[in-house]
């Protein structure tokens, strides 16, 4: 989220000519981002306040919100889905009544590109490589010095399946070392001849 925000105050000041104000966007447009960004749920996605809430929290006019979320469109920064729901009034014509509308953010591949090195995540440091290759060599040595149902418990953990698996393990392992322990008989048969 911060770096849509981001994102659109540097296509604002980039987009800004010499002697105007205003770039682009507009000082409430970057307000009404800054709240959408405050008030987008980022469990379930949803946005969608209503345009007389935005013009109370913000104490701008209609007039000035609705040119705001027109130029947040119209720049790639944010789109919306108009809700109807139905009323009970009889009549010719649809019989509906728009609810908030839902909307949706976004951070638009020029505005990015003005963030430079804001834009990517950053670099892993160096020795972060080695510490990550190391631990997949003891976890690989611990891996293959398990029985087969310590495996099946530590791939599945505490869960009926890998109980299951861990008790099958066991057992396979028992049928085996009774036959690595059985010792092949050796008498031999003497006849007298």
């Amino acid at each position: 989220m911060q770096k849509i925000i981001k994102a659109a105050q540097r296509y604002e000041l980039h987009g800004r000519t010499p002697g105007r104000r205003n770039g682009p966007l507009g000082s409430i447009a970057l307000e009404i981002l800054a709240l959408f960004g405050n008030l987008v749920s980022f469990k379930t996605g949803r946005l969608d306040p209503s345009l007389d809430w935005i013009m109370d929290k913000l104490k701008r006019w209609r007039d000035a919100v609705v040119r705001a979320l027109k130029a947040l469109r119209d720049h790639g920064f944010l789109d919306w889905l108009r809700r109807f729901e139905r009323t009970p009034n009889d009549g010719r014509g649809p019989q509906v009544r728009q609810v908030s509308n839902a909307y949706r953010l976004f951070a638009p591949k020029r505005a990015l590109a003005l963030l430079g090195r804001w834009s990517s995540r950053p670099s892993l440091p160096d020795d972060d490589a080695a510490a990550r290759a190391d631990r997949r060599a003891i976890e690989a040595e611990h891996v293959a010095s398990l029985d087969l149902g310590a495996f099946a418990s530590f791939q599945l953990g505490d869960s009926p399946l890998g109980r299951a698996l861990a008790q099958m393990g066991k057992a396979l392992d028992l049928r085996e070392s009774a036959k690595r322990t059985e010792s092949q008989s050796t008498s031999y048969s003497y006849v007298p001849m």
